[in-house]
């Protein structure tokens, strides 16, 4: 390790924070604000960066770690029990974030959140009379370890509890509007509510859901599809929590009778997140529902959205077509909003203007021209559409077909020379057509208009580090009616889901797409017509060569992407 490598020496010459700087993980105006505030407050530039959530904790880790040459290493290469522990005592170990890994009688290796700290090097020998060779570990991780290892396990959770002593924050009937402002103020409260939504960032989650009953808290993550129980917060805290992020959200404190919708724009660990913040009254409190918009996150690049090579080329040559209708359809959380992002930007060249009717928008595009629907002053997406339809625009997305108000505009745009793309809510793709049909649009309109429809689930994504492999029998394979998958697959051979410590012992990490793409040829259209059943619609479009989200699921566990459970769950199939 290179110890000259001064780590935590601020100013302009800061080697920590011109590297960041140079990768791009910090702009130079950051910089200077956490020096700013760290010559008040003390400490290291990199515990400064993480806590003004200006840089993630991991990456000003790495940063370190190649200043110094120091390796970083996490929670699996921590000891199951104390070492050196007659030695050393905890609170010193805590104080300065030093972990002991091993004693092998001469050298001691630790893991330290600053290995650079010569004053705790030094201290170490004299204390153990061995060689210290330091190693990286995060500041987190070490905290963790040393609750475990030192501290009876009280997590961080429980360490911010403990420092309640304000009784409004006790308080579980509060009605007073000054003491609600004053219970979500409270630095406890405030720390909580960081943690709730520092944890759900790093956990990959998608929505935040604070549900009080009649003797607990509950905080709940929505993680790849599926919601977790995490550790929450005792339910006398439960006023002061709500309140604290209805205030962050602009919302009402003092109404809790009527449900409530607002947003939080917050820099997480150097990422900058919105929250679209949802409140409705229950029996026990108000339940708040945060879904997490993480701009960096979002993939609009319709090449890696998961969509099989026949679907890919299949949508892109829909897309070349100078109007018509484009729908994308599935339950909600079924990630439409995505595609049809992913498609638009695909569409957004000068040469197109492009807007769109959304409620709510959730993502920015450069280029696009977007509408925030506003149902209570009547700027409905009906109302919004008629006019759009008067700015010109080549491109038109609506954010949902609702009603036969808003559908039969959509295809008075798209006969008029407009590409129009829009979402249902239906099972698959052939329930499309007979939604848009229920509505009584006629069907001529439907064959003269419409393109395609596709349909499309998210299921997870197996994790690579610990997938095992197996092989499915043959009872398997005809209970599944999957035969001519196998023999176009070439293989029986799928992945199973295990778990280890990179996915939280779930066995997935992340998600990705299944998709049915019905493409409205002759014969569909025929089909509409005649006003045929979904069922005969599909029927007709796999003899035209679709593949159902079922078939195209299977072949993806095939591929080692997602495991045939997976696929079961998501298409009910």
């Amino acid at each position: 390790m290179d110890k000259s490598a001064n780590v935590n020496e601020t100013g302009p010459a800061s080697g920590l924070g011109k590297l960041l700087v140079a990768r791009g993980k910090l702009a130079e105006s950051d910089l200077q604000r956490a020096e700013r505030v760290l010559a008040i407050s003390g400490g290291t530039l990199g515990q400064a960066l993480v806590r003004l959530g200006l840089v993630a904790e991991k990456e000003v880790a790495d940063a370190v770690s190649g200043l110094t040459g120091c390796a970083l290493i996490g929670p699996d290469d921590f000891p199951e029990a104390p070492v050196a522990e007659d030695r050393i005592s905890g609170e010193f170990l805590q104080q300065f974030n030093v972990l002991p890994l091993a004693d092998d009688g001469d050298c001691l290796r630790v893991a330290m959140a600053d290995p650079t700290n010569e004053y705790v090097l030094r201290a170490l020998e004299i204390a153990t009379d061995r060689r210290i060779e330091p190693l990286l570990a995060l500041a987190s991780d070490l905290e963790q370890a040393h609750e475990r290892l030192y501290g009876g396990g009280r997590s961080a959770m429980d360490q911010i509890v403990d420092g309640v002593q304000s009784e409004s924050v006790l308080q579980e009937d509060v009605e007073d509007v000054e003491r609600l402002k004053d219970m979500a103020s409270d630095a406890p409260v405030i720390r909580v509510v960081n943690l709730i939504f520092s944890r759900a960032l790093e956990a990959r989650a998608s929505d935040i859901h604070i549900e009080p009953y009649e003797h607990e808290l509950k905080i709940r993550y929505r993680i790849d599809g599926v919601l977790q129980d995490v550790e929450s917060p005792p339910a006398r805290m439960a006023p002061a929590i709500i309140s604290r992020v209805k205030i962050l959200s602009r919302l009402n404190i003092a109404e809790r009778r009527l449900p409530q919708d607002g947003r939080i724009k917050l820099k997480i660990s150097g990422k900058e997140v919105d929250l679209r913040v949802s409140t409705v009254p229950t029996l026990h409190g108000e339940s708040v529902v945060m879904r997490i918009l993480d701009k960096q996150t979002l993939n609009l690049n319709l090449e890696d959205i998961g969509l099989s090579d026949k679907v890919l080329s299949d949508l892109k040559s829909v897309l070349e077509r100078p109007n018509g209708i484009f729908l994308v359809t599935g339950p909600t959380g079924s990630g439409k909003t995505t595609t049809l992002y992913a498609v638009l930007s695909r569409m957004n060249t000068p040469e197109r203007k492009i807007m769109t009717v959304e409620d709510p928008v959730e993502y920015q595009i450069a280029g696009v021209n977007q509408i925030q629907a506003a149902p209570r002053i009547g700027l409905d997406f009906a109302h919004a559409l008629r006019s759009i339809v008067r700015q010109d625009p080549d491109v038109i997305m609506i954010g949902e077909m609702r009603d036969r108000e808003t559908a039969g505009i959509a295809i008075q745009s798209a006969l008029t020379g407009h590409i129009v793309f829009s979402t249902l809510h239906t099972n698959d793709s052939a329930s499309g057509v007979t939604r848009l049909l229920d509505m009584g649009l006629e069907d001529y309109l439907l064959t003269s208009t419409v393109n395609a429809i596709m349909a499309q689930r998210l299921v997870r994504v197996l994790c690579p580090a610990c997938r095992r492999e197996s092989a499915l029998t043959d009872e398997e394979v005809q209970h599944m009616g999957i035969s001519r998958l196998v023999e176009r697959a070439g293989s029986r051979r799928v992945w199973r889901a295990t778990g280890c410590e990179a996915c939280a012992r779930t066995g997935y990490r992340g998600r990705m797409g299944v998709h049915e793409l019905l493409l409205v040829d002759d014969s569909i259209r025929h089909l509409i017509l005649e006003h045929a059943s979904a069922e005969v619609i599909m029927k007709a479009a796999r003899a035209n060569g679709m593949v159902t989200m079922y078939e195209d699921g299977v072949l993806k566990a095939f591929a080692g992407h997602t495991s045939i459970d997976e696929v079961l769950r998501v298409t009910h199939q």
